[in-house]
């Protein structure tokens, strides 16, 4: 691979300021508060795949193949949000964040009316599922997809709704927290995934086993694998659409299911810790009703 691989086609200053200010954050948040070293693997995997789907020549490449655009709009809506979000890394980036910061800008943030409002209409989990699977299916209806791949604005906003869609999204369903203070119940974070890849996978299959060319503005970009047909590179694209993205969001489930399970897990031997002393006063019940 060449080094000028790792030169943005799109230099974007907001994507490389939001890329580089979680990396700082993360890191510095890990050295002031211990974090396993599997969550810091997770999340510089999951952070590595993001800078690399967003600020080097992928973009360039996606836009003359659609099997490499289905594969980046994957690894940022679905795989590395997902591996970021496993980490869980709020309260290691909350770590990093110097304490005056917090007090002066974080908080008074949250605290703001149209904030608080926002985050309830997103945090809603049926409008979540919504968002995650509808911004799939809309950026790749064909009249959209022309001015996505004609207009760098509008592609480098696709790219935006992506990434923090799947980061919102995941941070729901793999929240290991009980509810409270987690937003969903636990048995509700292993179905969302489920249903948030049914549209993916009917698109998928339908763009896959598809014979008509949905997207020729592929053909008038120019296409960067010589020998590559059109319908070939539409079906393979489908097919990742089709099968990869359904397979992480069926890992996410598994990874919900298995917490789900955690928490049910530490509430038995509450309960279990506690009928000897219910055994206890019903005894001392009856030996108080026999004298």
């Amino acid at each position: 691979m060449s080094w000028n691989w790792f030169v943005p086609w799109y230099p974007s200053l907001p994507m490389a300021l939001f890329l580089a200010g979680g990396a700082v954050l993360y890191l510095r948040g890990s050295l002031r508060r211990r974090t396993a070293a599997w969550r810091q693997g997770l999340f510089w995997i999951g952070w590595l795949l993001l800078w690399q789907a967003l600020q080097t020549q992928w973009d360039y490449v996606a836009e003359h193949e659609f099997f490499v655009h289905m594969t980046q709009q994957m690894v940022l809506h679905d795989l590395a949000p997902m591996l970021v979000i496993s980490a869980w890394p709020g309260p290691t980036w909350r770590a990093g964040l110097p304490a005056r910061w917090r007090r002066a800008l974080l908080l008074p943030l949250l605290r703001l009316p149209p904030v608080r409002w926002l985050g309830a209409v997103l945090l809603n989990p049926w409008v979540a599922v919504l968002l995650f699977a509808g911004l799939v299916v809309f950026w790749l209806v064909p009249a959209v997809h022309v001015g996505v791949m004609l207009n760098t604005r509008l592609y480098q906003a696709m790219n935006w709704t992506m990434v923090l869609d799947g980061l919102l999204f995941w941070w729901l369903v793999l929240d290991p927290r009980p509810s409270p203070p987690a937003h969903l119940r636990a048995g509700l974070r292993v179905f969302l995934p489920v249903i948030g890849m049914l549209p993916q996978m009917l698109l998928g299959a339908i763009l896959a086993l598809s014979s008509s060319d949905w997207y020729p503005i592929y053909n008038l970009c120019g296409r960067a694998i010589a020998g590559l047909s059109a319908m070939s590179d539409q079906h393979l694209g489908g097919l990742i659409l089709w099968i990869p993205a359904s397979a992480v969001n069926v890992m996410a489930a598994m990874a919900a299911l298995r917490r789900w399970m955690r928490l049910s897990d530490r509430g038995a031997p509450q309960g279990a810790a506690a009928q000897p002393a219910r055994a206890a006063q019903r005894a001392a019940g009856r030996s108080m009703r026999r004298a």
